[in-house]
């Protein structure tokens, strides 16, 4: 579980087996046992365990801002 970046307690990443075929750019984000999945283009919601909707959209601004750092480092993971 490559771990994209940290940000107030939350982690960003990504599973190392997304999926056969290959699921397009994503980001999971966990904090608290709770945890979160995003699509990257357009940022959007994918599914959620556990955070209220104050902390979705918080967490959806992060995705935004770090959007092209996150996939880089998928790219990064994925070439490899």
């Amino acid at each position: 579980m490559p771990t994209t970046f940290r940000h107030d307690g939350f982690r960003f990443f990504f599973y190392s087996n997304e999926g056969n075929p290959r699921e397009p750019v994503h980001v999971h984000v966990m904090k608290d046992g709770c945890e979160a999945k995003f699509w990257l283009d357009p940022v959007a919601l994918d599914r959620n365990h556990g955070f209220d909707a104050k902390t979705l959209r918080q967490i959806g601004r992060v995705i935004h801002f770090n959007q092209s750092r996150i996939v880089k480092a998928w790219h990064d993971h994925f070439s490899a």
